[in-house]
C-alpha cells in the first residue's frame, strides 16, 4: 500500500514524520508557513518534489493565517525565506519562480479570498503533476529494461512515494518494473549519515513486497565485483545545463563504482530537476549539515532545532567534523537521464536541450 506523504486538509498541513520511520508512521500537523520552513530543515519532509509541494501548501496557510491581502514585498519575504529552507535542490526554487510568474502581476488586483482561493489551487495543481510525471518516467525508465526477466538494481537514498507525491522517480520505476512481472531484486544502500535507504527505502519496498537486500554504502563495489548488477537508479536533486548532478552524498563515488564494472548508472528525474541557470555542477551549492547526523548515532530535533533524543555516541566530543548533504556526479558518469519527456543519452548539453526545451 503507498503511503502518501503530504496530505492537504484545507486549514493544515499533514506531513509523514520521515525522522521517525520505520518504527512509526505519525503525520506531522503543519498548520503555519513557519512550521512548513522548519519541517523541511528538520527533514521531517525530504526529497525535492515533496519538499517543493510542501512549501507551495506553506504559501496557502501563510495567506490563511493572515485574514488579510499581505504587500507583495511580504509576500517576498516569505518566499525568500523559504527557498533557503533547502538550498542546493531546485524544485522548490522553480516552484517559487513560477508562483512568481503567476501572481505577480495579479496580485493587486485581485481580492483577499480571490487570492487565498487561486494560491491554493496552485499548490493543489503542483501536487497533481508531480503525480502524473512520476507515472511517466515510471513508464519510460521501465522501457530501458526490454521483456520481463530477471533484474539485479542498485539503488540509493529514498525516490520513493514518501519523496514525491506520486510513486517516486527511481523507485517509481522500480516499482513499474515489478508490476510488470519483472523478477526484480533490489539492493540497497544504507546512505549515511542520515540512513534514508535503510529507513526509508527498504520501508517501501516490504511494504509492497519487493525483494531486496540492504547493504552498507561502502559494500557497493564489493557487490558490482561478486553479483551480476544490471543497474544501479538514483534520483537526483538538481541537474546542471551539462548533465552534472547533484545528489544524496555519496552518489558521485558509487557512480565510479559503477563505471569501473561496467554497470549502467541512470538518474531518474524530472523535467523542474534541471537548473539552465548554470553550465556545471561546480555551481551547485552544496548544504552543510550539523555534525550530530556523523558522530551520534540516531537522534531527533523538535521544531526548535534541539535534540531531543539520541541513542550512541560514535565519536569523541569536539571532534571536527565536515557533513555536507551532497556530491556531484559528472555528466560522464551517467549512462542515461530519465525524464517524463524522454530518455536522455548520451548525457550532455544537446541532449539534454533537445529532450526537456
Amino acid at each position: 500500500m503507498q503511503v502518501k506523504s503530504i496530505q492537504w486538509k484545507e486549514d493544515h498541513l499533514l506531513l509523514l514524520d520521515q525522522r521517525k520511520l520505520p518504527k512509526q508512521t505519525i503525520y506531522f500537523k503543519i498548520q503555519t508557513l513557519q512550521e512548513v520552513i522548519q519541517a523541511i530543515k528538520n527533514m521531517v519532509v525530504r526529497g525535492a518534489p515533496a519538499i517543493a509541494i510542501a512549501g507551495m501548501y506553506g504559501l496557502v496557510l501563510y495567506l490563511k493565517s493572515l485574514k488579510q491581502k499581505p504587500s507583495w514585498n511580504e509576500v517576498l519575504l516569505q518566499l525568500e525565506n523559504l527557498k533557503e529552507s533547502r538550498p542546493t535542490a531546485v524544485n522548490l526554487r522553480l516552484s517559487i519562480e513560477k508562483f512568481l510568474h503567476v501572481f505577480e502581476t495579479q496580485w493587486e488586483n485581485l481580492s483577499y479570498l480571490e487570492l487565498t482561493n487561486q494560491v491554493e489551487k496552485f499548490a493543489i495543481e503542483e501536487e497533481n503533476i508531480d503525480i502524473q510525471t512520476n507515472l511517466k518516467i515510471s513508464q519510460n525508465g521501465t522501457n530501458l529494461f526490454g521483456n520481463p526477466k530477471t533484474l539485479n538494481l542498485i539503488t540509493y537514498c529514498n525516490t520513493g512515494a514518501i519523496a514525491t507525491a506520486g510513486i517516486g522517480t527511481a523507485l517509481g520505476i522500480i516499482r513499474e518494473l515489478h508490476k510488470r512481472n519483472f523478477f526484480v531484486t533490489v539492493y540497497v544502500l544504507e546512505t549515511r549519515p542520515y540512513h534514508q535507504g535503510s529507513r526509508l527505502t527498504t520501508w517501501e519496498l516490504m511494504e509492497e513486497n519487493i525483494p531486496c537486500y540492504l547493504l552498507c554504502d561502502n559494500m557497493a563495489a564489493w557487490l558490482m565485483q561478486h553479483k551480476k548488477i544490471d543497474a544501479v537508479i538514483v534520483g537526483a536533486d538538481r541537474i546542471a545545463m551539462n548533465g552534472d548532478t547533484a545528489n544524496k552524498i555519496g552518489t558521485y563515488s558509487l557512480s565510479i563504482s559503477a563505471l569501473a564494472h561496467n554497470v549502467p548508472f541512470f538518474v531518474a528525474a524530472s523535467q523542474t530537476s534541471f537548473d539552465f541557470t548554470i553550465e556545471s555542477g561546480n555551481l551547485i551549492q552544496i548544504e552543510m549539515r550539523s555534525e550530530e547526523e556523523i558522530t551520534r548515532n540516531s537522534f531527533i530535533r523538535n521544531e526548535n532545532n534541539e535534540i531531543i533524543y539520541s541513542e550512541g555516541i560514535l565519536a569523541p566530543i569536539g571532534v571536527k567534523v565536515l557533513n555536507p548533504a551532497f556530491d556531484v556526479t559528472p555528466a560522464q558518469n551517467i549512462t542515461a537521464i530519465i525524464t517524463e519527456k524522454g530518455i536522455i543519452q548520451p548525457v550532455n548539453k544537446e541532449t539534454i536541450q533537445k529532450t526537456i526545451t
